[in-house]
């Protein structure tokens, strides 16, 4: 075939025929969202689109046209008071608000189960990031919500911070207690930056958490390609209030964004922006309704467990996510990693992740009842014939406290290093970010004193089958340590 020398385009293409029911990002489901409305016109011939700034097409690091008032608008859906688009990922956002919002040198107040965007931020703004530990549920496994005492008690440890970043909702659908924490972050006179790349649906219906910007955010970066329809990679930063220095967060995004813009990507969030504004409400009546009935019908007839509002008020969880489906399969004994196996194996269904104990499915308002209850049928029938295939639950712990810091993570990226063997690292300084992915979570990052507990939990995830990145040696065999 032609496609054999075209990999990349092979590979899509091979994907696309397989008929895969994605419960995964992105949010428009292969486009499948604008066929329901009727809407395919919208986004037909898109390579002809593919174009850069000429006259009539706005400039995205210099909007004064079209791309201007798409962000208004946008603000506008959004609650902001300033949103600007971005097509390097929520990462860059990321990046850009957290520089914005310190200098080099300064502290900044990060959660323990932040993406690895934030520390990596971290590294670029020469910052000293202080980590705080999110509340852990035994039983699933998984680092849940932020209380707002652990931020409260951050602050007066570290008065000199000059920002706190907080992850919500996570990738697993669960929401901090935002208003509370705003409040005291501001009353200290920090900034309050959000992560809310899983969240950008939450404005558009009164069921669901509340969103940054309702919350009290400065700032909150957002993957609209993770729930709502734009196409990947395209998110966009909304800012509120007054104690951001605009001019400096724009230089930012120029600095960790391309000059080269993809204007389909654009294009795409405002498609996003116009659908959720126009249909949004009524589609996420139908998301949540039937995300609700498959997560009953799991609970209560299966012996897996699915993530719910049950868990409120527990584990730092202020609110959850309705449309997340996270579901805890070790009643069941199997393993995340077999459990997402065997949904695309058998029943050809792609969830978005797993980890050791938990698969999760990304819902979105592209998703009709028929695929939920195919969904729901898989999962049933799964947890029937794996109790009598008598499927091993393979699990590593990890790690319950945070490592030592030694020397800030981009001072660890400057000095010599050597490569040896992991299983002698224990008390050794890392020069490398490993993050078990997904869910992006970095378990030990440069500068940092490795412990026994996190070459186990490391190990293990290798043994398992879940990826390390962020390392040279990708089996984890090696790891790069200070001189």
């Amino acid at each position: 075939m032609i496609y054999d020398d075209m990999p990349v385009l092979k590979s899509l293409k091979e994907y696309a025929a397989s008929k895969v029911l994605p419960f995964h990002m992105p949010g428009h489901k292969r486009g499948g969202i604008f066929q329901r409305l009727g809407l395919e016109y919208l986004m037909d011939n898109i390579i002809e689109m593919d174009t850069t700034e000429v006259p009539g097409i706005d400039n995205l690091h210099s909007p004064q046209g079209a791309i201007a008032e798409a962000q208004n608008l946008a603000a506008r859906a959004f609650g902001a008071g300033r949103t600007f688009f971005l097509v390097n990922g929520t990462t860059s956002g990321i990046y850009a608000m957290t520089m914005a919002a310190t200098k080099p040198g300064d502290k900044i107040l990060i959660p323990r189960n932040a993406h690895r965007s934030a520390v990596s931020a971290a590294v670029l703004g020469k910052l000293h990031p202080v980590y705080m530990m999110p509340e852990v549920d035994s039983y699933m496994e998984i680092a849940m919500g932020i209380e707002p005492k652990t931020v409260e008690k951050a602050l007066e440890q570290h008065p000199d911070a000059k920002a706190v970043l907080i992850t919500s909702p996570t990738y697993y659908g669960v929401c901090s207690d935002l208003e509370k924490i705003a409040r005291m972050v501001h009353d200290k006179g920090k900034l309050l930056l959000v992560d809310e790349a899983h969240g950008s649906h939450f404005v558009f219906h009164r069921s669901l958490p509340i969103s940054a910007m309702e919350a009290g955010a400065d700032m909150a970066a957002q993957s609209t390609h993770k729930t709502l329809p734009s196409m990947t990679g395209s998110s966009m930063l909304h800012v509120k209030g007054e104690r951001v220095d605009i001019e400096k967060l724009k230089f930012f995004l120029q600095l960790v964004q391309t000059t080269s813009p993809s204007h389909v990507m654009l294009a795409s969030l405002d498609a996003a922006r116009y659908i959720m504004e126009n249909y949004g409400h009524r589609l996420l009546d139908d998301c949540i309704k039937y995300s609700n009935k498959v997560r009953k019908e799991i609970n209560d007839k299966t012996s897996f467990y699915c993530l719910g509002a049950d868990k409120k008020d527990s584990f730092g969880i202020h609110d959850i996510d309705p449309t997340r489906i996270t579901v805890n399969l070790k009643g069941g004994g199997i393993s995340g990693i077999k459990g997402e196996e065997i949904l695309r194996s058998e029943y050809n269904i792609q969830v978005e992740m797993s980890d050791i104990c938990n698969i999760v499915a990304i819902t979105s308002v592209a998703d009709d009842e028929a695929s939920y209850m195919r969904l729901l049928e898989a999962i049933s029938d799964m947890d029937r014939w794996s109790r009598k295939e008598n499927i091993g639950c393979n699990q590593a712990k990890p790690p319950n406290s945070i490592p030592v810091c030694l020397m800030p993570p981009h001072e660890a990226l400057y000095h010599e290093v050597e490569s040896i063997e992991v299983e002698k690292s224990q008390g050794r300084i890392s020069a490398e970010m490993a993050v078990p992915y997904p869910p992006g979570i970095p378990v030990i990052m440069p500068g940092e004193q490795i412990s026994r507990d996190v070459i186990d939990y490391l190990r293990q995830c290798t043994d398992i089958g879940i990826k390390v990145s962020g390392v040279l040696d990708p089996e984890f065999k090696n790891i790069k340590v200070i001189k």
